[in-house]
């Protein structure tokens, strides 16, 4: 799958990747709503391999306009949103809502750029109002899958829990064995009763910094190739 990104600003990362990996296994279907969408790396390729009825929103006019033409030169179909999700309502509800969202956090250094600022970090789109407005455009058996900085895993839980949103699947992601975990992937449901699943971690790296067997066949499995390039 072929794509373009900006020149400057924002750029999709293995986080993208590896999130679309943990996705795949929980079988997309219905009405799914990718959330901060950017270039639309997630939204392509569940509609690439998955029927779905998928749907995108970003709060910056020029990361949709590279969704459209991503989604064009690659022959796929969505509706597209511009807005900030935290208000975002449609009067219709989402079988499943994907993302990977603003993350880092208050302590973290804010990049100068504007666009790299909205798309990293956490204070253009809070968790607290990221959670309740999913918990208001899911199903009532719908499942929100996201990732998220694995530092705030006790917020993360806090906020699911309080929205009646069950975290039912954690994993989190290692770039070596010995290396404390810097993202995780959560997958939680509307009114689900189960107990929460934490998986094997996802190891990226062997100590000679060679992708190991399951991150190389994320990327494998995603096969995107991306250009940069203004218009």
């Amino acid at each position: 799958m072929f794509l373009y990104q900006p020149t400057s600003g924002y750029s999709y990362n293995s986080d993208s990747i590896f999130l679309y990996h943990f996705i795949r296994s929980f079988n997309p279907k219905g009405r799914v709503l990718d959330v901060g969408c950017g270039v639309g790396i997630l939204s392509l390729l569940v509609s690439r391999d998955f029927v779905v009825d998928m749907s995108l929103i970003d709060k910056q006019e020029n990361m949709l306009s590279y969704a459209k033409l991503n989604l064009s030169i690659n022959n796929l179909k969505a509706n597209l949103y511009l807005g900030d999700f935290s208000s975002f309502d449609i009067g219709e509800k989402f079988d499943m809502i994907i993302s990977n969202p603003p993350f880092y956090g208050n302590g973290s250094v804010q990049s100068q750029d504007e666009h790299l600022s909205i798309a990293r970090y956490a204070s253009h789109l809070p968790l607290d109002g990221f959670v309740k407005n999913v918990k208001s455009l899911l199903k009532p058996r719908g499942r929100f899958i996201f990732c998220y900085d694995a530092k705030e895993i006790d917020n993360i839980l806090c906020e699911l829990r309080s929205n009646q949103i069950n975290p039912e699947v954690i994993r989190f992601v290692h770039s070596k064995i010995d290396r404390e975990s810097k993202l995780v992937l959560v997958s939680a449901r509307m009114n689900s009763k189960s107990t929460t699943k934490v998986l094997p971690p996802l190891v990226v790296f062997d100590e000679s910094s060679r992708y190991l067997a399951e991150s190389s066949s994320a990327f494998d499995e995603a096969d995107t190739h991306s250009m940069k390039g203004d218009f």
